[in-house]
């Protein structure tokens, strides 16, 4: 764990020091594909929305309010259909969520949204599989993916491929990753790997670390010396704010890496808390990012609706009704078929689409960081080509 964060100098203190679970892993939910998808009739589509009211866990109470707020502000944007929103607690535990889906299901359901965790989620596809209903997951965990059951959150593979692309076409294309020995660390690594192939750059070593701060600590030097010993021009940081990033952004200049040299290059958002901006040794680093021109539409729609802002999970509710509601408009049903065949749906952090497979591909920009602040390098692409593959 990095319990003593709080000892090292300002600005680290500033930062969390919780470690979370990125990701979890759970059974693959059965299901062919997603099936057709029951058929609309007339210009309404029942949603049913799991969210985590009800649950221990601190926070969920909120997180579940933003997104049900986020869901209703999408539905009352919409023309041309009417999106009827049930909302179903879950608990935050995968049992209660997939009782409450086949209760859904026995309300009605079209489709249904959430539940907010990977658990829970593929718990919820096995529960409808039988019933032709589609499920759009507010998780990011691709191991949950596919049958009837879509990921919405945005995905390791997604975020590599646009960085990491980037970063090739820059010439930075030698890279060193960094990645926490854990499973949320392996899946992060392997997504780096594979873009790096896509792009036409070269893994030249992976480092791996134990999850806590001895850990980083131990290996800061093996980094620095693997840097010279293969001649890396990138460093890829899968870790957050939450995790190693801030120590690993004070220990390696410290420990000889010039970052002006060797490009910094991250997997997670550095302006997430804001004060990962001040860290030294990301300044000059890149990063992708949602959207900002979409972000800042949704959170002040958001405001204006509801006087606070929303969680930053929010724009997943958002972007759930909007897939439901334009795929209703235009195709009719929501099989899996006619889900995935949008090249692209206006979101609230921009482009995105779901695809075949049960995963989504975002259109993100790349930032820098520039003097503590965030400057966008590489805006968000406005389409993302073919569809549905």
């Amino acid at each position: 764990m990095f319990t003593a964060f709080s000892r090292l100098r300002n600005p680290l203190r500033l930062l969390s020091i919780v470690v979370t679970a990125t990701v979890i892993a759970a059974c693959q939910p059965i299901g062919g594909g997603g099936g057709n998808g029951p058929r609309i009739s007339g210009e309404v589509v029942e949603v049913a929305m799991l969210i985590p009211y009800g649950s221990a866990q601190g926070g969920d109470e909120l997180v579940a309010r933003s997104l049900e707020n986020a869901a209703r502000l999408a539905a009352s944007e919409m023309r041309g259909v009417t999106v009827n929103i049930t909302v179903y607690s879950t608990a935050g535990q995968a049992a209660q969520a997939a009782s409450a889906a086949q209760q859904a299901a026995s309300d009605g359901a079209d489709i249904i949204i959430g539940p907010l965790r990977s658990d829970a989620a593929a718990a919820v596809g096995i529960a409808v599989a039988n019933n032709n209903i589609n499920v759009l997951s507010f998780s990011n965990n691709t191991e949950i993916a596919g049958g009837n059951v879509f990921v919405l959150g945005n995905t390791y593979a997604n975020t590599a491929n646009r960085i990491i692309g980037y970063a090739a076409r820059q010439g930075r294309n030698r890279l060193m990753v960094i990645h926490a020995q854990n499973f949320a660390g392996e899946i992060a690594r392997d997504a780096v790997v594979a873009a790096a192939s896509n792009a036409g750059a070269t893994v030249v070593a992976n480092i791996g670390y134990e999850f806590s701060q001895t850990g980083v600590v131990n290996v800061v030097q093996s980094v620095t010396s693997e840097i010279r010993a293969t001649d890396a021009n990138g460093v890829v940081l899968t870790s957050d704010a939450a995790g190693a990033l801030p120590l690993f952004a004070q220990l390696l200049p410290e420990n000889g890496l010039d970052t002006t040299a060797v490009q910094m290059i991250g997997l997670s958002r550095w302006d997430t808390p804001p004060q990962t901006l001040e860290l030294s040794g990301l300044q000059g680093g890149w990063f992708a990012m949602p959207d900002p021109d979409a972000t800042a539409r949704f959170n002040a729609n958001y405001q204006a609706a509801y006087g606070e802002n929303p969680h930053v999970l929010a724009a997943l509710a958002y972007d759930a009704v909007v897939a439901i509601a334009e795929t209703t408009t235009t195709q009719g049903r929501l099989g899996a078929a006619e889900l995935t065949a949008s090249s692209g749906f206006n979101g609230a952090g921009g482009v995105f689409r779901l695809r075949s497979d049960g995963t989504n591909e975002r259109a993100m920009a790349i930032a820098q960081v520039i003097d503590n602040q965030v400057a966008v390098i590489d805006p968000a692409p406005r389409l993302l080509g073919f569809p549905g593959f």
